[in-house]
């Protein structure tokens, strides 16, 4: 797993935009689109404002959600709500090339299935991701794989719901999907992810993070997050 640490969370999304950017052009010169899974937080809308100024064959980009909040459309809390506003319209990305996990809907259990059928139609069946953007939570957390929550245990569906994690429900990619992509890319910031990154680095499977494919895997951190690294 290849590890780059940067002075600051803006020179990471800087880095992670161009990292992207670059992936795209290949994978749409190899295949003729490219299908990226996008996770929520500030370092990552930063991210994605950034790679908005680079120059990408943008009706062959499709974006997919990594994990979401169930809560209503426009809910400040929705990553949906963030991304949309990240790419804006100065992307020049189809609106339907933007994905939403369909959680508003009455039942959620199917929505997920639904969810499934959406991944494989944009990326093959099974579905094959071109790149997985992650976060990691200072408990080692990543996308809505949570310490203690029976999603972990999910070998058989690529789409599925969480228990109650920070006041919501989640709809969530599970392990199966994120470890067939091609690649992953892990934005780790902030001091209070050191202890985290750590575990994480040395593969530890004790957290759910260390429980992705660390064979086509990159992290780019702050100096906050990588400590002495």
């Amino acid at each position: 797993m290849q590890f780059e640490a940067f002075a600051d969370a803006d020179a990471v999304a800087r880095a992670a935009a161009g990292r992207i950017a670059a992936t795209a052009r290949e994978a749409v010169a190899a295949r003729g689109r490219f299908v990226i899974a996008v996770s929520g937080g500030h370092t990552p809308w930063q991210m994605l404002r950034d790679l908005v100024g680079e120059d990408l064959p943008w009706t062959k980009l499709h974006f997919v959600q990594v994990d979401e909040r169930v809560a209503p459309s426009g809910d400040p809390d929705r990553n949906l709500t963030h991304l949309r506003e990240s790419l804006g319209a100065q992307s020049r990305l189809p609106a339907a090339n933007i994905h939403p996990m369909p959680v508003e809907a009455q039942d959620l259990t199917q929505a997920c299935l639904d969810y499934a059928g959406i991944l494989q139609s944009v990326a093959g069946r099974p579905p094959v991701l071109d790149l997985v953007h992650l976060g990691l939570g200072p408990d080692g957390h990543t996308a809505s794989l949570v310490p203690g929550d029976a999603v972990l245990n999910i070998s058989e569906a690529d789409v599925a719901l969480t228990g109650v994690y920070q006041g919501r429900r989640r709809m969530t990619l599970t392990y199966p999907i994120l470890n067939r992509a091609r690649q992953i890319l892990w934005v780790v910031t902030g001091a209070e992810k050191q202890a985290a990154l750590k575990r994480l680095r040395s593969g530890d499977p004790s957290i759910p993070g260390g429980r992705i494919n660390t064979g086509r895997a990159s992290i780019l951190a702050d100096r906050a997050a990588g400590g002495s690294a």
